[in-house]
């Protein structure tokens, strides 16, 4: 073995450690760790396949059988729960009957406590069949007693932080064992999340708490203001962490937000499509036969506002479509996949730009729930499901609409539910032309999005139109007829439905009606 020079190196280690116990499924660093503590004099209680290890790498060991007078049993299912084990981790360090009672039986107190769980989370991802016996019973219940005893005892659950503790070369302090007992409880925590998550798998009853467990991800330079600390969690494995920047400066916290609404937009496309978000809002979406002619179709949508925005791309991108998008300031670009050729002209015409990659963005479904603070809590919901293709019940109320006038409205429909209520989305030939979002009335949010068509689009003549909620009077079918819409795709719902297709039909404008409202607050 080469722990001879561990021996040397760390010889003024914790010479203060003297009764240790040792139980882990994650073995890693594990015997680098204890041997030189042992050869210092301290005393090894272990268990199992970890005793096995341990002295086989030449470390003594007690086994627990050996502390408790009792086998293991049951397939090591019942082997640390005993009171020869959970007395020396329980008793307090300044009460006198706790620690006569140890003296009594001839045990002596634990100081270190070195712990990790059967690894459930990781096996329920490979999709591991006998998930029951990966419940970890006795490892939590060693954590959780040693943690509660963190005045006395030094609780060790992460394999990263055992070499720090051996270049301390001094027993931790009480601040830091009471951080490594939160560490200990934190992963409780999760494991016993990631347990309920699995048991209630998607019947969750409504009324029930809410189990959630963010992972720290990164420290993020400020939040949406430069006087604000952010930071970067996630809730599960995959997501938009997931994508590497492969050149540019780090994302900020409004990058992040807006590349996850441009990702949210792109996928409800199975064709070619680019989106530019900005602000959290949509401001060109396209679609083409190649995604060099999306790309270049979204980034004319609105030619004002595209600068400075994000782009989400739904398939690899070329040299082509690289020029494209260094013809203007962009802050961010994601896609699944870019040629050699195409990181070649970013990084020379625009190395700033942030250029992300994430190969799963479009295998990644939608999270089931949307999760939202507010003060003092949060508010949860579903995540709404639109259409993929036109729906045969739809009501179509004066004529049915072919199926390019379809193609067009389906679009309208989808970009508006990403749209900022309230809003209104104008499509012709595959691009937004005109958006209006965010608008505290209808007819406001009908405006805007004419305003920009007539001033970026003057040459298209009569876009459809989608509608996020009904419209509660004529007005609005007022001012996109006289602009020159014939087509609008709306919810419907309003007590004056009737009134509002009898003027429809009065200003020959055909209105589809979906039944389903697209809110996006």
């Amino acid at each position: 073995m080469e722990k001879e020079s561990n021996k040397h190196s760390y010889s003024t280690v914790v010479a203060g450690f003297k009764n240790a116990l040792v139980s882990v499924s994650n073995k890693e660093g594990l015997v680098d760790f204890i041997y030189p503590l042992a050869k210092n004099g301290m005393r090894v209680v272990s268990t199992g396949g970890t005793a096995a290890q341990l002295k086989q790498a030449g470390v003594s060991v007690v086994e627990v059988s050996e502390q408790t007078g009792f086998d293991e049993v049951m397939d090591g299912r019942v082997k640390s729960l005993h009171p020869y084990i959970y007395m020396p981790l329980l008793a307090r360090p300044n009460h006198t009957g706790d620690q006569e009672t140890l003296g009594q039986k001839g045990l002596s107190h634990f100081d270190l406590v070195v712990c990790n769980l059967y690894p459930f989370k990781e096996k329920r991802k490979q999709g591991h069949k006998d998930l029951v016996e990966l419940i970890d019973v006795g490892g939590p219940s060693l954590l959780r007693a040693a943690a509660k005893n963190f005045e006395q005892i030094t609780v060790l659950c992460d394999p990263a932080d055992y070499q720090q503790i051996l270049k301390e070369g001094k027993i931790p302090t009480l601040e830091k064992r009471k951080q490594l007992a939160g560490k200990a409880f934190s992963l409780l925590a999760d494991y016993n999340s990631c347990i309920v998550d699995w048991i209630r798998g998607n019947s969750r009853e409504e009324g029930e708490d809410l189990n959630l467990k963010g992972y720290f991800y990164k420290k993020l330079r400020y939040g949406e203001n430069p006087d604000q600390r952010a930071s970067w969690f996630h809730f599960k494995r995959t997501g938009l962490q997931q994508a590497s920047c492969l050149q540019g400066k780090e994302l900020s916290f409004n990058n992040i937000c807006d590349l996850d609404s441009a990702v949210s937009v792109v996928r409800e496309f199975s064709t070619p499509c680019s989106v530019a978000i900005k602000h959290n809002n949509p401001c060109g979406v396209a679609c083409g036969d190649t995604i060099e002619q999306a790309i270049a179709l979204s980034l004319k949508a609105d030619p004002l506002s595209v600068f400075g925005a994000v782009v989400a791309i739904n398939q690899p991108v070329s040299k082509e479509a690289a020029l494209a998008l260094c013809s203007l300031f962009l802050e961010a670009v994601i896609a699944p996949d870019y040629s050699s050729s195409a990181l070649e002209v970013f990084k020379h015409k625009k190395k700033n730009l942030r250029v992300m990659k994430w190969a799963e963005l479009m295998n990644q479904s939608s999270d089931s729930l949307k999760i939202r603070c507010v003060d003092g809590g949060l508010l949860v919901q579903e995540n709404q499901k639109l259409a993929e293709e036109w729906k045969s019940d739809w009501q179509c109320v004066q004529k049915v609409p072919d199926s390019s006038v379809q193609a067009e409205l389906l679009m309208a429909w989808k970009v508006c539910a990403h749209l900022k209520s309230n809003a209104i989305a104008l499509v012709s030939n595959n691009q937004t032309v005109g958006l209006g979002m965010g608008q505290v009335d209808r007819v406001s949010a009908v405006e805007s999005a004419i305003q920009r068509w007539k001033k970026f689009h003057p040459h298209i003549r009569a876009p459809v139109l989608a509608s996020d909620g009904f419209f509660p009077f004529p007005d609005s079918i007022e001012a996109a007829a006289a602009a020159g819409v014939k087509w609008i795709i709306q919810p419907g719902g309003s007590i004056r439905d009737s009134e509002v297709i009898k003027r429809a039909e009065e200003l020959s404008v055909n209105m589809v009606l979906t039944g389903q409202r697209c809110f996006s607050h």
